[in-house]
């Protein structure tokens, strides 16, 4: 017995096409995920991810993979630091100098030298994004050679660090202290937030990543820093804010000259960020902490974890809006499992700071710093 098949004719499969359309006319959310980012997600496996065994072969067998997925290439070209100016401010010299932070780039910093005999412990102070790109190292430290950028710095310092210069801070405690700029801040100012974007995909375009060369200046910066006359090269830290977080842990992951980390505000599960409504999904920023096959590798707080068993201080804010509690929470559980594993869960400090948001106020400092001090000295 013959079975029939119906046929379609041309102007049906318009019509049915038409039809789905309609019912899916953009195929993505208003928050631009596509419809079915969902079903992506669930591809998310992390195949790299720990689970289970000797830690130390895990990270001997990952990292190379994760520097292979982030890193453009190797920087080799000699620092050649100079002098350009240099203050007093009482129980430390403040210096601006120039060295080159990469094969191509030649870029200006500040350093903060204690008085008294060293070495001294170190801290590499890696700023945030926060949409403001006049200031970058000045976030951190006070310019003393600029007015305008000093009246931004006051403002920022007032807005998410009690009115601090965190990286002066740690100075008067005794610590070595440097502040770079990421591409497109400070003196490296770029064209707007509409302009990350475009400069994203130019170095998309010429092999390399905004993310990616970021994360391989900070290498290069740590291991300036490691080798000036003043610091002691086992005892340097990364500190962050905000994204300077996300580039802490990731330089301590990294970078063979971190001994320490404090990461305050990004650390989280990255599934739990590609939800609608989170400022993850706004692109722009995003290409600044964007590595387009990591996560096909490894979540968040398996790279940072990278870094164990040395110290590490991750904080987050419970009202922090970017950063939602349960992502946080279940970033922290993991980087502790994977601590533990090491024998070092003492190593990791972690806080969920009740009635703080985004921000990195005097009481938040004063315990990440004497944590630090615990650590290093």
């Amino acid at each position: 017995m013959k079975r029939t098949i119906k046929r379609l004719s041309i102007p049906a499969l318009l019509l049915v096409a038409a039809q789905a359309a309609l019912a899916d006319p953009k195929g993505v959310t208003d928050d631009n995920l596509p419809l079915f980012y969902q079903a992506l997600k669930e591809r998310m496996s992390f195949p790299l991810a720990y689970e289970g065994g000797d830690p130390a072969v895990w990270r001997e067998q990952v990292l190379p993979q994760v520097r292979a997925s982030i890193l453009p290439y190797t920087a080799s070209r000699p620092f050649e630091a100079e002098l350009i100016d240099e203050i007093d401010r009482g129980s430390y010299l403040a210096r601006r100098i120039a060295f080159n932070v990469s094969d191509e780039s030649r870029v200006t910093a500040l350093l903060l030298v204690p008085k008294g005999e060293g070495p001294f412990p170190a801290a590499l102070m890696l700023h945030d994004h926060g949409s403001r790109f006049d200031i970058g190292k000045e976030k951190w430290i006070a310019p003393w050679y600029d007015d305008p950028r000093l009246e931004s710095a006051n403002e920022w310092a007032d807005k998410f660090f009690s009115g601090r210069f965190p990286g002066e801070v740690l100075a008067e405690r005794g610590y070595v202290v440097l502040a770079t700029d990421a591409l497109g801040w400070g003196d490296r100012e770029s064209n707007g937030y509409e302009a990350q974007q475009a400069l994203a995909a130019n170095l998309f375009n010429l092999g390399s990543s905004l993310a990616g060369l970021i994360a391989l200046e900070d290498m290069r910066a740590a291991a300036f820093l490691a080798a000036l006359p003043d610091t002691d090269p086992d005892r340097v830290a990364a500190v962050g804010f905000s994204m300077g977080a996300f580039r802490a842990w990731q330089v301590a992951a990294l970078s063979p000259h971190i001994s320490a980390t404090v990461a305050n505000a990004w650390m989280a599960q990255a599934k739990e960020l590609m939800v609608p409504g989170n400022n993850q999904l706004r692109g722009q920023s995003a290409f600044n902490m964007l590595h387009p096959s990591l996560l096909r590798l490894l979540d968040f707080p398996d790279v940072a974890a990278l870094a164990a068993p040395a110290p590490m201080l991750v904080y987050a804010g419970e009202e922090d809006m970017l950063f939602p509690p349960s992502a946080v929470e279940g970033a922290m559980a993991r980087m502790h499992e994977i601590w533990s594993a090491h024998g070092a869960d003492d190593q990791l400090n972690t806080r969920l700071w009740q009635g703080k948001g985004h921000v990195f106020t005097a009481d938040m400092q004063d315990a990440a710093f004497e944590w630090l001090d615990a650590q290093l000295k």
